[in-house]
């Protein structure tokens, strides 16, 4: 599980800071410090404090200076390294300057089409949209102590909880009003809100549809056009005026309300723009440049009629899958923060306030999964080692349609076949318990429908 981080290391780094209104290097910070903190995680602390806004920083590289957060007014024409957006997320001087220049009216800001030297500039393990620094913070904070179990191990833990968060969040980004329990009766009941559109139900069902697939495949998934496309295709189901339009890149000329940028037209161009966003996409080594890099590129490109933003988003997730990584969810993300960090990639090229939005998104995420893993406890080193066959045990009974008195003698003579014979009491034990534990909310940790779940639960009854 991702280290918690002793509060009593923060408070110091705050004492030592508040003692010197008018700013603090930090050398002098270590020095001020009754305890012992290595450079890089002493610079990490400073990083999250600022970031949460309890304290502020100024200047740049050896000139940096500490303050506290009611440290001294910029000077003009000068604004703090850390300022605050909506919401509680700071912003660096960068994100600031992106905001401000977004937030002007749309007759002030210069129309711009598609740069293809964006992309064209990127080199995959060369250019880096996310520093050394923050890629070791937030590898440190999304670390679960899985890395060496199969692909999507640790997500399978959290499944139930993931898929609720992640539809809900990604759905209130496009403006969805469900409410977070709506969602979770709607997967759990089958129930619709009451005063909802029916979009906004399909909205949220298609996520979880996507999720699921990137759930039961994590072994295979990639940045690739199989896996794209189909995460398209599953999150535009019944959504798009063009069926035809689900998992195909466009061929017609979009448009994007509140903003000077125009897509790309010509569709042979948006074709070869996005294999090459999904090449460099895959040959990216860090999974959180990976993870930031297609959530800048697949929106600034538009290849689909509708839907982009949705499937960067779950596309982020692919490399936190493949890496056992704490996932990204976009717990308590602000809209407009969001929404104006993807502005200033459209209309300037800038990836720094979407960046902060980033890092903060995932900080959270750490802290809501780390805490959901706590109360799980351990996984049962068992369960793991035979998590593909109790799968299958489980499947088979649902699909084949089997009830108690079938299930019971069928598992005692496939579990023969397929497991140690050491092993096999405790294997009928756990698919027994699995079985007698299924519901609606957790069917799709086997691959199940829920069509197939109906039928096979009147039958068992």
């Amino acid at each position: 599980m991702p280290k918690k981080i002793p509060n009593k290391e923060f408070e110091a780094v705050v004492t030592v800071v508040a003692a010197h209104p008018g700013g603090v290097k930090i050398d002098a910070i270590r020095k001020g410090l009754d305890i012992t903190l290595p450079d890089r995680m002493l610079q990490r602390r400073l990083r999250r404090l600022a970031d949460e806004g309890r304290i502020v920083t100024k200047g740049t590289g050896k000139g940096k200076r500490y303050f506290p957060k009611r440290g001294p007014k910029p000077e003009a024409g000068e604004k703090s390294r850390s300022t605050p957006a909506t919401g509680g997320i700071r912003l660096s001087a960068n994100g600031e300057a992106i905001k401000q220049s977004v937030l002007r009216s749309v007759s002030e800001r210069t129309p711009v089409g598609y740069q293809s030297e964006f992309l064209a500039s990127y080199e995959p393990n060369t250019t880096a949209y996310i520093s050394d620094e923050l890629q070791r913070e937030l590898t440190e904070m999304g670390q679960v102590g899985q890395a060496d179990l199969p692909a999507g191990t640790y997500l399978r833990q959290v499944m139930d909880r993931l898929l609720i968060d992640l539809s809900w969040n990604s759905s209130r980004l496009e403006g969805n009003t469900y409410s977070l329990l709506d969602t979770q009766r709607l997967f759990e009941q089958g129930d619709s809100a009451e005063g909802k559109t029916a979009e906004e139900t399909q909205m949220i069902l298609n996520h979880k549809s996507a999720i699921e697939m990137l759930v039961e495949n994590a072994e295979g998934i990639g940045f690739n056009r199989y896996t794209i496309c189909n995460l398209h295709a599953l999150l535009s189901e019944n959504l798009l005026p063009d069926p035809a339009a689900g998992g195909h890149v466009r061929t017609r000329l979009v448009g994007i309300s509140g903003t000077v940028y125009e897509p790309l037209e010509v569709p042979q161009r948006i074709e070869q723009y996005f294999d090459q966003i999904l090449q460099k996409a895959e040959a990216i080594r860090n999974p959180f440049e990976q993870a930031f890099f297609v959530m800048v590129h697949i929106p600034y490109l538009q290849p689909f009629e509708d839907v982009n933003k949705r499937v960067s988003r779950l596309a982020a997730n692919i490399p936190l899958i493949r890496h056992n990584l704490c996932p990204l969810s976009f717990v308590d993300v602000p809209q407009d923060d969001y929404v104006q960090g993807t502005l200033g990639v459209y209309e300037l090229n800038r990836v720094e306030y979407l960046r902060d939005v980033f890092a903060w998104a995932y900080r959270r995420s750490c802290m809501r999964y780390s805490a959901i893993r706590q109360s799980l406890g351990e996984p049962d080193p068992f369960r793991l080692r035979y998590r593909q066959q109790i799968g299958q045990f489980v499947r088979g009974v649902v699909q084949d349609g089997m009830d108690k008195r079938a299930a019971a003698k069928w598992i005692a003579i496939q579990v023969t076949q397929d497991i140690p014979k050491n092993d096999q009491p405790r294997f009928v034990e756990v698919v027994e318990t699995e079985i007698s534990n299924l519901h609606e909310g957790n069917i799709a940790r086997y691959r199940l429908r829920p069509s197939e779940f109906d039928v096979w639960k009147r039958d068992w009854k």
